[in-house]
């Protein structure tokens, strides 16, 4: 990348990491995607992600997947990771979460195509595992979104941790 590719890019290369302590969408950055005529995919794993419960205020863990088809702008993955990193002490439902993560980054980018998947940690005996999706409207991708969407739970995979 050339210097003025990364001038925006504020978080990549600080000597200085500030952390949010509350759910801040602010600091996701992108930067140009080199290959916007190749359809592929870019997948982030993200295996301590935590929030609160807007309740109890009890502590939930999960593992956050995003996997997107970008288009011109991609994510910067240092302030995708301090963007998720801000919801660690922000109150929010494991599906309010996970939506609302994939809207940030539709709203950041407008990939082609995206899903996000949460494996919320049981408590009280019960495990919560949202997933969404969202193909462009128009676009091939959209019909993509739906199929996967229909498709989700059919064929469930195992989830490390859990019997």
């Amino acid at each position: 990348m050339s210097g003025r590719e990364n001038e925006n890019l504020k978080s990549l290369g600080s000597k200085v990491t500030n952390y949010s302590m509350d759910y801040d969408p602010s600091v996701l950055e992108t930067f140009e995607n080199r290959h916007p005529d190749n359809d592929y995919f870019v997948k982030f794993n993200c295996p301590e992600f935590t929030s609160l419960c807007p309740i109890t205020g009890q502590p939930d863990f999960a593992t956050i997947s995003i996997s997107y088809v970008p288009d011109k702008r991609m994510v910067e993955s240092k302030s995708l990771k301090l963007y998720l990193f801000s919801y660690r002490n922000h109150g929010d439902f494991h599906e309010d979460c996970i939506n609302k993560i994939m809207k940030d980054l539709i709203r950041l980018m407008d990939p082609k195509y995206i899903e996000v998947r949460g494996w919320f940690y049981p408590r009280g005996g019960l495990s919560i595992d949202p997933y969404c999706n969202y193909g462009r409207p128009g676009t091939r991708w959209e019909e993509v979104a739906w199929d996967r969407l229909s498709r989700h739970d059919m064929y469930p995979e195992k989830v490390p941790g859990r019997v």
